[in-house]
């Protein structure tokens, strides 16, 4: 019998400096930190919280999305593995106001398509992942 998997729990993307991801990930999103290793953290909860890896897990609507650091490399969705990351937002308005803010924040990005089920805005991160922005129409 198939598992009754109704949706994701977490995402976790490995990234090359974190740091840097963090930056553009909160920019960009404003999640708030779930759960990370406190800069005061003694022995014990640093080694309770190592499987963060020296990473974040933020909270979203309906789930977790964590960054782990990992080697230097570059994401590429034409490798098995991740092709791209969508998020939905509500209204083609909020995918407007979206697009401002990339704009605002010097974040390159595709001029919103309508692909006939719905509209769309693409983008990278730092590590060049690629992320979508979804809206119904």
């Amino acid at each position: 019998m198939p598992i009754s998997a109704g949706s994701f729990a977490h995402i976790r993307l490995t990234v090359c400096d974190i740091e840097r991801s963090r930056a553009f990930y909160e920019n960009v999103f404003g999640w708030p930190v779930a759960l990370e290793v406190p800069a005061d953290a003694d022995a014990e909860t640093r080694a309770r919280l190592s499987f963060l890896h020296g990473g974040v897990i933020y909270r979203l609507e309906h789930g977790l999305l964590g960054l782990r650091p990992a080697a230097a490399d570059r994401f590429d969705e034409n490798r098995v593995g991740l092709d791209h990351l969508a998020f939905s937002l509500p209204s083609l308005v909020d995918l407007k106001a979206a697009a401002a803010h990339l704009d605002a924040s010097g974040i390159p990005h595709e001029e919103i398509k309508d692909i006939g089920v719905s509209y769309i805005l693409e983008f990278r991160d730092p590590d060049n992942i690629a992320l979508e922005l979804t809206a119904p129409k």
